[in-house]
This record gives C-alpha cells, structure tokens and sequence, in this order.
C-alpha cells in the first residue's frame, strides 16, 4: 500500500497545485471530507472554504471555492473557482471583497446578481476564515 496519492487543483487560470500527498481533507457539500491513499472512487461537488493537505508531515492550508473533486485509489483531481494558499491570501482585499458584496446585497438586485454577489461573499469569508486562522 502506497503511503501518498497525487493532488491536483486547477482553477479556470492555471494548474495550481500537483504534488503528492499523504492526506487532503476539504469541505464537500455533505461536510468535511478526509482522503487517504487508497480511498474508494468517488466524485463530489466541493464547497468554498478550507482545504488541509498534509505532505511530509506537515499540514498547509488553502482556501478554496465551489468546484467538482474526483477520487480515485492514487489521486485527487479538483477542478475549482479559487484555490489560494494561507500565504498568499491578502487579507486586507478579501474584507474589502467581504465589505463590498455585502453592502451590494442591501441594494435591489436580480436573482442573478444576488447569486454572483453571494458567490463572491462566500470566497471572500473562505479566504478571511483561513487567513485568521492561521496568522
């Protein structure tokens, strides 16, 4: 039994991740997700917030948005709108993200603009979430 699978995470820009793993464990729309090498094959629609990847031991953090994950015995595959690392979070845009979709909600919107607006909230309150957690 292999002690690590492959990790990738593409968003619409780039391949942002590809390294193997020991374990991810992100937010899917039933909860939280743990995966191990080996895992059963499944598919699932990931939802914005924190994703763990532990590699050599260590845990880093990312934050993440809405996307599809499929699962097989030796890899992750996750195709999502946003995947950032602790570091590379800037907290300051992500509240000035947070301030401006909220205040964007208290206006008369169309049911589209309130789903992209709530859209928007959510991957910035996932940034702000992994970015104070992890100072």
């Amino acid at each position: 039994m292999t002690n690590t699978m492959k990790l990738e995470i593409a968003t619409p820009e780039a391949m942002v991740y590809s390294a193997d793993v020991e374990m991810v464990t992100l937010p899917g729309v039933e909860g939280q997700l743990g995966i191990l090498p080996q895992h059963v094959r499944f598919m699932t629609q990931m939802v914005p917030g924190e994703m763990i990847v532990r590699s050599s031991g260590q845990d880093s953090f990312m934050a993440v948005g809405e996307g599809l994950v499929e699962v097989t015995n030796d890899r992750v595959s996750i195709a999502t709108n946003m995947a950032l690392a602790c570091d590379k979070i800037d907290e300051a845009a992500a509240e000035e993200a947070r301030l401006r979709a909220a205040a964007r909600l208290r206006e008369k919107l169309s049911s589209e603009e309130v789903a992209s607006v709530n859209a928007s909230l959510t991957r910035a309150l996932a940034q702000l979430h992994v970015k104070r957690r992890h100072h």
